[in-house]
C-alpha cells in the first residue's frame, strides 16, 4: 500500500508532488523549508531555519505514523556554504540520535531569496503498514 500527503501548499499541485510518500518500509519526505502557516520564518537565521525545517519533515512523518528517529537519510540544500555550522548545528540537536546518512549542497537559490536551507528525508520503518 502507498500513502501520500499533503502539507496544503499551494505549489504542491501546480508542480505535481507530495510532501511525503510512505510505500513499503520506507517514508520520504519532499523538500521542507522554513515555511510556517505559508510564510516564511526566521529570515536571515540559518540555525533556526533548519530547525523550522526539520520540524516540518517531523511533521510530514508523523502524519505518516513515523518520527526523526526511523530518519536513515537526510540532504540539506543551502544557500551559503560557509554557514555549514549552522545548518549542521541544528540537524545534529533534531536527528543526532538517529545519526543519518546526509549530505549538504550549495545551491544558487530556492524558492524564495528568504529561504536559506530545504531539507528531505527518508525514513525507514520495518514492517509498517503504512
Amino acid at each position: 500500500m502507498t500513502r501520500r500527503i499533503s502539507s496544503g501548499a499551494p505549489w504542491e499541485p501546480v508542480a505535481g508532488y507530495s510532501r511525503a510518500v510512505a510505500a513499503g518500509d520506507h517514508v520520504w519526505v519532499s523538500g521542507c523549508t522554513s515555511i510556517v502557516d505559508g510564510e516564511v520564518v526566521h529570515e536571515g537565521d540559518a540555525h533556526a531555519q533548519t530547525v523550522q525545517a526539520i520540524r516540518n519533515v517531523e511533521w510530514a512523518l508523523r502524519e505518516l505514523d513515523a518520527q526523526l528517529t526511523d530518519v536513515v537519510r537526510t540532504r540539506m540544500f543551502v544557500t551559503d556554504i560557509s554557514r555549514w555550522e549552522e545548518y549542521g548545528r541544528a540537524h545534529g540537536e533534531l536527528l543526532g540520535a538517529a545519526r543519518p546518512a546526509t549530505s549538504m549542497v550549495e545551491v544558487v537559490a530556492l524558492i524564495d531569496p528568504r529561504m536559506m536551507v530545504e531539507v528531505e528525508a527518508v525514513a525507514y520503518k520495518r514492517g509498517s503498514s503504512w
